[in-house]
């Protein structure tokens, strides 16, 4: 049942007679943070950037358009039905006529409409959320699985999803990309949390028969592909896979290398049609001698073509060019940050999904702290709708890199309440890659800023601290050479004992005291989630997948909720912009691991999860 629907059986609960069975009450909102864009707006431009005017009016997400065949009408993607659900809709070329094409509590993305206008290929997370190409006859709405048959599918212990499909000229065929029997493997050689994409190229029968590769090349990423206007060719682009991840960081961005290529379809001849430096995506033959495609980053981002027509520079993303090449759709985006409890899309019918900044915690009185990453990585409190809001440390005030904290890289962060409410503890200095060479402190002070305390010498990098349901200890992670793992500190002490000694991070103390949950590196590719008694025994491994497992927390009633990227990714990585891992999503279980399922299904990094009580 979708939440429309729910929320008409909600409101009719009101008008039930005497002795009737209400609707069940609502069990209140999920706070979750979302790193995506928060306003996608489409344009149409000539080819050449001339006559650039907006597609249709309004700063809501709509993205990843594409022409019909016949040019009379454009295909995207849209959120206009609650921000997550990724729908696909049609217009005319004037901006009117919106009409749904897909609408699905999934993921539904790049659609491409098949020559004679009657099938639509898009991809699909229905189904088990893996992305799938799935086909739609338009006359009679059946819809098929493409890539779903045993024979498609790959390893499941790897991301294994099909990306951006593309019709042949003839309609026959249908050519995509794919990360199928392919690890996972993180970026810097394995080293890093955040996951690399590797892709090659395929081409399947409409009838889903004819599966096969038709282009791959080892360590390197293909994507994107089109057809040339005779069907004898697919042009994609070609990166390195390690530069899949500087490809959607701006640190990385301008720095990526790739080229454009396009193969022969029988005969497999390769030929490369650009070269030097720049990060080229979205290629697409905008006539049989001309080849379009997006600078993305850097000083010449823009349109670009391999011959022909000047480059036009301009901040742009995903463009597609009409039949006849003479005119171009694409999307400009902005990421401002959401406003605390932005109304997000719900998959669960009972609670309302609502965005928040990060590290959201909810003391027993209903107060919510977090940190303010979208500002300056200071600590705020407010009431969980977000009023009352009150800055409570400003790390303005510290000494910390300003740089760094512009960057997000340093800062207040994981504030945790303790159970009486009156303090609040938090790690203050440099994160995420900055923590190579910088040190991190956990501090305390009271709910007012008041009386901030250092809890370690800041010798070592310490942070992410949680407090024991009695108040008495404080558990935090260290990180450093020869020195990392789990520690308690003993708050009258100030005694501090081991806990573990691996690779773990992000600790959280169970409600009842009775576990603590924790990520850790399990070997050079992958995060799994464990939980441990305080007294160091009971170690017990709840997550076994192949994909990263991270950012558990626990809920009020003994839960657990963490993000995953177990379900692969939604879309090709070198797409994404300022994104970490695009693949992630928020799962649910109980405290022993049992009863696992996903809570979101969006295109976008979902994490950071809390649940406010009704």
């Amino acid at each position: 049942m979708n939440r429309r629907n729910v929320l008409k059986i909600l409101g009719a609960a009101l008008l039930l007679p005497a002795g009737a069975v209400a609707a069940p009450r609502r069990k209140g909102v999920m706070l979750m943070n979302r790193i995506g864009p928060s306003v996608s707006q489409l344009y149409l431009a000539n080819a050449d950037g001339r006559d650039e005017r907006p597609f249709m009016p309004g700063n809501g997400l709509d993205y990843h358009a594409s022409f019909a065949p016949d040019g009379q009408s454009i295909l995207f993607t849209s959120e206009r039905n609650r921000l997550g659900q990724a729908d696909i809709f049609r217009a005319r070329l004037d901006g009117t006529g919106i009409s749904p094409l897909v609408s699905h509590p999934s993921v539904d993305d790049a659609a491409a409409l098949s020559p004679d206008g009657t099938r639509l290929a898009f991809v699909s997370t229905r189904d088990g959320y893996r992305a799938n190409i799935w086909v739609m006859d338009l006359r009679t709405g059946r819809l098929r699985n493409l890539t779903g048959s045993a024979r498609v599918q790959g390893d499941k212990a790897g991301p294994d999803c099909f990306f951006r499909p593309a019709w042949s000229p003839d309609g026959r065929w249908l050519a995509f990309s794919s990360d199928r029997n392919t690890p996972w493997r993180g970026h810097d050689n394995g080293r890093g949390w955040e996951h690399t994409q590797a892709l090659s190229i395929y081409i399947i029968g409409a009838d889903g028969q004819g599966f096969r590769r038709i282009a791959t090349r080892p360590d390197y990423c293909l994507g994107s592909p089109k057809w040339s206007p005779d069907g004898r060719r697919v042009v994609f682009y070609e990166m390195l896979t390690e530069s899949t991840w500087g490809a959607r960081r701006p640190e990385g961005v301008a720095s990526v290398v790739s080229q454009i290529v396009s193969v022969d379809i029988t005969s497999g001849e390769r030929v490369q049609h650009t070269s030097g430096p720049g990060l080229k995506v979205f290629p697409q033959f905008v006539t049989a001698e001309i080849i379009g495609y997006h600078r993305k980053g850097g000083p010449d981002e823009g349109l670009a073509y391999t011959t022909g027509i000047a480059s036009v520079r301009r901040t742009l993303r995903s463009p597609a060019w009409s039949p006849d090449g003479r005119t171009v759709i694409y999307e400009k985006v902005s990421f401002r940050p959401f406003a605390q409890n932005q109304p997000l899309y719900s998959w669960d019918p009972q609670r309302d999904y609502r965005h928040t900044d990060v590290f959201p915690g909810l003391s027993r009185d209903g107060r919510l702290v977090l940190t303010e990453k979208a500002f300056n990585s200071s600590i705020a409190t407010m009431n969980p709708d977000g009023s009352d809001r009150k800055r409570i440390f400003d790390v303005s005030s510290t000494n910390l890199n300003p740089a760094q904290v512009d960057h997000g890289m340093a800062g207040a962060f994981a504030p945790a309440w303790s159970p009486d409410g009156q303090w609040i503890a938090f790690g203050l200095g440099q994160w995420f890659q900055a923590r190579r060479t910088g040190k991190a402190t956990v501090m305390r002070m009271r709910r007012d800023g008041s009386a901030v305390e250092a809890l370690t010498d800041g010798t070592i990098h310490s942070g992410f601290p949680s407090y024991s349901a009695d108040g008495q200890q404080v558990v935090y992670r260290v990180w450093g050479e020869n020195n990392m793992g789990l520690r308690i500190l003993d708050l009258q002490t100030r005694q501090t004992r081991v806990l573990t000694t691996a690779y773990d991070n992000l600790p959280g103390w169970s409600p009842d005291g009775g576990r603590i949950v924790f990520t850790r590196r399990v070997d050079d590719e992958n995060y799994d989630i464990f939980t441990i008694r305080p007294d160091g025994t009971g170690l017990k491994r709840l997550t076994t997948s192949g994909a990263n497992d991270g950012h558990a927390v626990w809920t009020a009633d003994g839960h657990i909720m963490w993000s995953s990227g177990i379900y692969g990714f939604r879309d090709e990585a070198a797409l994404y912009d300022n994104t970490f891992q695009p693949y992630g999503q928020i799962f649910i279980m109980n405290a022993d691991g049992s009863h696992k399922r996903i809570l979101t299904d969006s295109l976008w990094e979902d994490s950071m999860p809390l649940y406010v009580p009704a």
